[in-house]
């Protein structure tokens, strides 16, 4: 018989890590793009943009290492709500890790625009260009963008709930400390 494990995957762990780093300074990043028409408008579009298809391409891998690897269980004194809004908070985190890049590859394309990673390196356009989907993209991109800064809020407050009252042990399955 297998225990279960008490820790995440090192892997698991630095992904979730790397990438919780990531998708705050895109949300960051994202608001800045929407509050502002000045010339670093152009500059937060160039560091968007890559660090979208980033994303993109870790959640990927991520969602292999998770399928690939056993994840420590929820403490058995969890109430079956909790049980349940865990397990839907993180497919609507996945969920938005996956479709938010999209939908900002596919807003670009609608524009008629180019999706550049460099100066070089050039994405294939995922849509032609039309104003109204355009319109229709971003609003949902922008919407999208507040569930995960909602999401991502829920998310912290739920590990530094365990983490500091419950002191149960999930918040450190994920840090990968032993006390």
């Amino acid at each position: 018989m297998n225990a279960q494990p008490r820790f995440f995957a090192p892997l698991a762990r630095v992904l979730h890590w790397l990438m919780a780093l990531m998708i705050i300074a895109m949300l960051f990043i994202g608001a800045g793009l929407a509050a502002s028409v000045s010339e670093r408008h152009e500059w937060l579009i160039h560091l968007h943009k890559p660090l979208g298809i980033a994303i993109l391409a870790l959640v990927v891998v991520r969602l292999v290492v998770r399928f690939s690897t056993r994840q420590p269980p929820l403490p058995a004194d969890l109430p079956v709500w909790q049980r349940l809004a865990a397990k839907a908070s993180h497919v609507l985190l996945y969920a938005l890790m996956l479709v938010l890049p999209l939908l900002g590859w596919a807003m670009i394309s609608a524009a008629g625009d180019p999706v550049m990673l460099s100066s070089n390196l050039q994405l294939p356009a995922l849509v032609g260009a039309n104003a109204p989907l355009f319109a229709l993209l971003r609003k949902a991109h922008g919407y999208l963008a507040y569930l995960l800064f909602l999401t991502v809020l829920v998310h912290l407050a739920a590990a530094l709930f365990h983490g500091l009252i419950r002191r149960d042990g999930v918040l450190q399955s994920m840090t990968g400390s032993k006390d």
